[in-house]
């Protein structure tokens, strides 16, 4: 039977272990903090789920748009600060327990403790309860995330200045939080505390909002922020941050300084490659301590994998478990189909959210490859009005001669949801002419996809961009 080890219970690991276990493999996982990984206890699960408690705030207060009155107004709805993270704290450790409970139940061994090689086909663990375990291994696999970035001059004390890992211990949400860094991370729990009552200050390195995505959609976002009285300081970065009293500050390069009683610091993540034997291994690392890996997640080490965000591929859960899985599909000799990024969708879980899959505007504007596009407003959608939602948009991208679909960008509600059906027409090669002939209900948001396929049925000129 192949001995596969794998350190790290994160997506990657935990999905890795499954599929190794089911392919016939006797799978030992060894994680130091709890099944999930930062993913489900401190990252996605987490911030999602408070993510998921301000959007109920924020449908309260657009109500009386609606022709409903609330008694008070927003204003009488209290949040109850310390019941709100209980409660993430308490499902983010449900959600661990069940993936443990799957895992022991199909038959894969879970030590807890630290793990690194010694050697590309050993592994030793220290246990928490002081053991020391070796493991001689078929197949090693490498899951090990990321941690939080710290600026130098802005140390993250768990009480004032914060990374995102902290925030769910404080009795309080802040009553004034700087977020610094507009990236997903940053401009998600923006938009999830100012709706939870807090006043936000945005700091932004760049001119807009979520560089890196769409800028149409980054542009529709800092509207709606701008709109609700987010504060963004646009083209700023910090040099650092202090604490006086019960107040942080926040001191710019330009030597401007920004006061609240709380700062989060959502400006990137390292690797966790450090006392992993990688070296003692031959396993390479780039010179920002990820590793590298190919479209099945092999290292250049034989028989060694790695998987999720330690790659540096693609930061996101669902990426790393497909990447855990691919894994111990090659290598346990099953059918495998390489990652392909263009496939992936992504979601940015703010108010309004933002959804991506396959090219890109840039990529298109750049004019290497000749695309046409269209952008259908979901102002002018049905069942948008009825929901009182009047911004964002559905972008469709296809070649021009066959009119396949080659990506999308959606911003509305439950973007996160519409936007599988475009990584379905990506995924498929399915052209626009077959996307729209596929019914929609009717009223939906999903209509505007299906209208943005339709127009783009003539594949002229005046479509095309180059």
């Amino acid at each position: 039977m192949t001995k596969v080890v794998i350190i790290g219970g994160g997506p990657g690991g935990y999905e890795a272990a499954l599929v190794g276990q089911q392919l016939g493999g006797d799978v030992t996982l060894i994680e130091r903090d709890g099944m999930g990984g930062a993913a489900v206890l401190t990252d996605c699960v987490p911030s999602k789920t408070l993510i998921a408690t301000a959007e109920v705030l924020v449908r309260i207060e657009t109500a009386k748009q609606l022709g409903l009155r609330v008694e008070g107004g927003i204003d009488a709805i209290s949040v109850d600060d310390a019941a709100v993270n209980k409660r993430i704290v308490d499902l983010a450790l449900a959600q661990s327990n069940d993936i443990a409970e799957r895992l022991k139940s199909d038959g894969v061994k879970i030590l807890k403790g630290r793990a690194r090689l010694e050697g590309p086909r050993r592994v030793i663990a220290q246990l928490d309860n002081g053991d020391e375990r070796f493991f001689d291994a078929d197949i090693v696999l490498l899951a090990t995330g990321t941690t939080p970035r710290e600026l130098p001059d802005a140390p993250n004390d768990g009480e004032r200045i914060l990374n995102w890992k902290q925030l769910y211990a404080l009795d309080q949400h802040p009553e004034k939080l700087i977020v610094v860094g507009s990236g997903v991370t940053g401009v998600e729990f923006a938009s999830a505390y100012h709706a939870l009552g807090c006043d936000v200050a945005l700091v932004s390195s760049r001119k807009q909002v979520l560089p890196g995505q769409d800028s149409d959609a980054a542009a529709v976002l800092e509207r709606a922020f701008t709109s609700r009285g987010i504060d963004i300081v646009g083209e700023s970065r910090a040099a650092g941050a202090r604490r006086e009293g019960d107040s942080v500050i926040v001191t710019l390069t330009d030597g401007r300084e920004i006061k609240g009683t709380h700062a989060l610091f959502a400006v990137g993540a390292i690797p966790n490659t450090q006392d992993l034997g990688l070296e003692s291994a031959g396993v390479n690392v780039t010179e920002s301590g990820h590793i590298p890996v190919d479209r099945v997640s092999r290292t250049n080490v034989p028989g060694v994998y790695a998987a999720g965000d330690v790659t540096g591929v693609f930061p996101l859960a669902s990426v790393a478990a497909m990447q855990g899985r691919i894994a111990m599909y090659h290598a346990l000799g099953d059918a495998v189909t390489p990652l392909d990024i263009k496939q992936v969708s992504s979601n940015v879980f703010t108010s309004p959210e933002v959804a991506t899959v396959g090219m890109t505007q840039e990529e298109a504007d750049t004019g290497a490859i000749k695309v046409a596009t269209v952008m259908v407003p979901m102002a002018s959608n049905a069942r948008s009005k009825m929901q009182n939602f009047r911004d964002g948009f559905v972008k469709l991208f296809c070649l021009p001669t066959t009119g396949i679909i080659v990506g999308g960008v959606i911003v509305a509600p439950r973007a996160s949801e519409l936007i599988h059906a475009v990584t379905l027409a990506v995924s498929q090669r399915i052209t626009v002419d077959q996307f729209s002939q596929a019914f929609t209900v009717y009223p939906s948001m999903s209509g505007s996809v299906a209208e943005a396929a339709r127009r783009l049925h003539r594949r002229d000129e005046e479509l095309l961009t180059s």
